[in-house]
Order: C-alpha cells, then sequence, then structure tokens
C-alpha cells in the first residue's frame, strides 16, 4: 500500500477516536455515567429515604464534593441506581440543604424538582 493511503486511513482512525471520546465524555458527569456515579453517594442511602435521617458526614462531604457539577448532582440523585437503591428524588434533593452546604445550587431545576 502506498503511504499516502495509510496516512489517509492513520489520520481517519483518529478522527473516530477522538470523536468517540468527546461523545463518550460529554455526559453530566463527565465520562462516568450518574449510574456509576451513584456508587460513591452509597453512605447517603438511609438520609435519601427518611427526610428525617441523620446525614453522616461521609455523605455530606461526597455531596459537596459531586455538587460542584450540579448538573451531575442531579443526574446521580435521578438515577436508575438511586431510585433502586431506594432513594426518593423529592427526599435527595433536601441532603445538601440538611448537610449545610453554604454555596449549594439553591433553586437549580433538576427533573421535576428545585434544590431548596
Amino acid at each position: 500500500m502506498n503511504t499516502h493511503v495509510l496516512l489517509r486511513i492513520f489520520f481517519l482512525f483518529l478522527c473516530i477516536y477522538s470523536l468517540k471520546t468527546l461523545v463518550d465524555g460529554a455526559g453530566e458527569c463527565g465520562r462516568n455515567p450518574p449510574d456509576r456515579e451513584a456508587i460513591k453517594l452509597a453512605p447517603c442511602a438511609m438520609a435519601a429515604q427518611d427526610k428525617s435521617a441523620k446525614v453522616s458526614s461521609t455523605c455530606c462531604v461526597r455531596v459537596r464534593q459531586m455538587g460542584k457539577n450540579p448538573k451531575c448532582l442531579c443526574a446521580v440523585m435521578l438515577s436508575s441506581t438511586a431510585r433502586s437503591s431506594g432513594a426518593k428524588p423529592e427526599i435527595s434533593m433536601t441532603i445538601p440543604k440538611r448537610c449545610n452546604i453554604a454555596d449549594r445550587p439553591v433553586g437549580y431545576k433538576c427533573g421535576a424538582y428545585t434544590l431548596p
């Protein structure tokens, strides 16, 4: 094969790979899907089911970290993993406030819910 043809094939391969990488990393939580990120909020399980349950300090630390990207936090709280664990979205949305996170995204629309 001609070197010129091989270079074109290589360039085409790089373009396709780059495009795939951009698409894969375009989600709410970057490269990780919200269902995978939801596992990080396992310490919040009880607090996401019962509004009167104490929110653990580990949960608050993780919510504070994830809350730096409100789109990701929202997607995680509404994920199928969160729902299958018994989390109730209307209660999950109260966790940042219950953690007293001062810079939480107050008023952020998350599906049918609004972060208090």
